[in-house]
């Protein structure tokens, strides 16, 4: 049963979602994708492996998390797993990513390496944003002014959901919808300047010395499968998964592909 749970940090909660068995080292934590929440991996905890547990934080400005004070720094979301962690009392786990999710892993990388046993990087990228893409967020910002989070919907859905997702599943593009539109405008513009000022974490890859499952949608337009790619020729222990019928958010769009590929990864660990 997946059950929702809250850390109070001062002035700040932290809220996330988790099922499975009570595991001290068999441990799973989702870090989940803009513009939506810790809800994106439901049908993960739904379908948790065996001897497993997996908590799914939502993110600072996301959910029910609220953010941190100051200048928003991608480096903030790590800060957070490292205070969940401290307070479930767990001392290494396997650190999943989507997108966002995987910038904010790469980002745990930087902060708490000794506590990452593995690594699951879907549909995301070790590089920092291009010139280009950096205008794509400034754009972003001002839908977000002028448009909210509802807005941010309307432009991103096109990009997060794969064709045959889109034609086929239409009550999946009406649930990711309904997980943008939760969020509020305020977190979506404070995370965008997180995605636009991370740096590019590539260097970290070579020196990672853990297993890492790299998992992308066939379908992907915003990470496609060349990013998936670069990720697994630089890193040492890396294996790539690439799910048919799927797009950027893979694991909700074939949850059953992306629960397979997954499942006899864990067990090698």
């Amino acid at each position: 049963m997946v059950r929702t749970e809250m850390l109070v940090l001062g002035e700040r909660r932290l809220q996330w979602i988790e099922s499975g068995e009570p595991s001290p080292d068999r441990v799973i934590v989702w870090l989940h994708a803009f513009p939506v929440s810790s809800a994106m991996w439901t049908d993960q905890l739904e379908a948790v492996p065996p001897g497993w547990r997996m908590i799914a934080p939502d993110l600072a400005g996301f959910g029910g998390t609220s953010d941190h004070p100051g200048r928003p720094s991608i480096e903030d979301f790590a800060h957070d797993v490292v205070a969940l962690l401290d307070a479930m009392h767990l001392e290494r786990v396997v650190l999943g990513g989507l997108s966002m999710g995987g910038y904010a892993a790469f980002a745990a990388d930087r902060v708490m390496p000794e506590r990452i046993r593995g690594l699951i990087l879907a549909d995301t990228k070790s590089t920092g944003d291009t010139a280009a893409a950096r205008e794509g967020r400034e754009a972003m910002l001002q839908v977000v002014d002028e448009r909210g989070s509802s807005g941010v919907a309307d432009e991103m859905l096109p990009k997060l959901l794969g064709a045959t997702t889109r034609r086929a599943r239409p009550s999946i593009e009406a649930r990711v919808r309904a997980l943008i539109e939760a969020n509020s405008a305020e977190g979506l513009r404070r995370a965008i300047i997180r995605l636009r000022d991370r740096p590019d974490s590539s260097s970290q890859l070579a020196n990672m010395r853990v297993p890492i499952l790299a998992i992308v949608g066939e379908e992907d337009a915003v990470t496609p499968v060349e990013d998936a790619r670069a990720i697994v020729a630089r890193a040492p222990e890396a294996r790539l998964a690439i799910l048919p019928e799927a797009g950027h958010l893979s694991n909700l769009e074939n949850p059953s592909s992306f629960n397979a590929a997954l499942r006899p990864w864990l067990a090698g660990l």
